[in-house]
């Protein structure tokens, strides 16, 4: 059985400039996957190549086999990959709950209305302020509502790229317990984390990118106690 997601060989490049430079990566169904490394080592290009806003200058991205690397971004939603971006990138005018129906445009199904329960479910100031305008919200409420938006997809695969930039340790907190009660109820997620201690405690793999680069692989239990990433990415010495 091919993995929910297969990056093979990815190279991307901003003009003359290459940002990736041949990684390989795989997701398997039910799995938390982490992408750590410095700032500019490749991370977001990468998730935004494999949520089609950016084209790679080589290398294939596989959903359960398929190749996804050519299609629109849009196709790429609707086959399955949602995408909670770096700096939430919501729409302030909007209502909550206008946020969140966006989310789930792609959707043709009668259960839209049903999955934005669940989604006041897991983040309850959301639905009580839910005819809100999201640019009133706190940093931490913006990201409670990109996460629930890009969850209105339904996707197989939910990309989170640095969830817990500009949070307070106490909003830290409960954005990763809400990443690990997402993998508990099956979805499988791909994240992107400054807070590398935290993403690889979380983390079933984890993959270290370094200068566009993959360097280093493995459970994420085990990248926690390699002294290498300890001295590199858990300010210890």
């Amino acid at each position: 059985m091919s993995p929910l997601l297969e990056v093979r060989n990815l190279s991307v490049a901003y003009g003359a400039i290459e940002a990736v430079r041949d990684i390989s990566f795989t997701v398997e169904a039910g799995q938390i996957v982490s992408l750590i490394g410095s700032n500019g080592a490749g991370k977001t290009t990468t998730l935004r190549t494999i949520s089609g806003l950016l084209r790679p200058a080589s290398g294939e991205i596989l959903l359960e086999g398929e190749p996804i690397h050519a299609q629109p971004a849009h196709a790429i939603l609707g086959a399955g990959v949602a995408h909670s971006p770096e700096g939430r990138r919501l729409f302030p005018r909007m209502t909550v709950e206008e946020n969140l129906q966006l989310g789930a445009y792609v959707r043709k199904d009668d259960g839209v209305e049903k999955d934005m329960q669940r989604v006041y479910d897991l983040f309850p100031v959301l639905g009580e302020r839910r005819h809100n305008k999201a640019g009133l919200f706190s940093g931490g409420e913006q990201q409670m509502l990109a996460m629930g938006r890009a969850m209105m997809s339904k996707p197989r695969l939910l990309m989170l790229d640095e969830p817990s930039m500009g949070l307070s340790p106490i909003m830290t907190q409960l954005i990763f317990d809400t990443i690990k009660e997402l993998k508990e109820q099956g979805t499988t997620i791909l994240l992107v984390e400054q807070n590398a201690l935290a993403a690889l405690a979380l983390s079933d793999q984890a993959y270290v990118i370094d200068l566009g680069r993959t360097t280093l692989q493995g459970p994420g239990h085990e990248l926690l106690a390699d002294q290498r990433v300890r001295d590199a990415y858990l300010g210890e010495s």
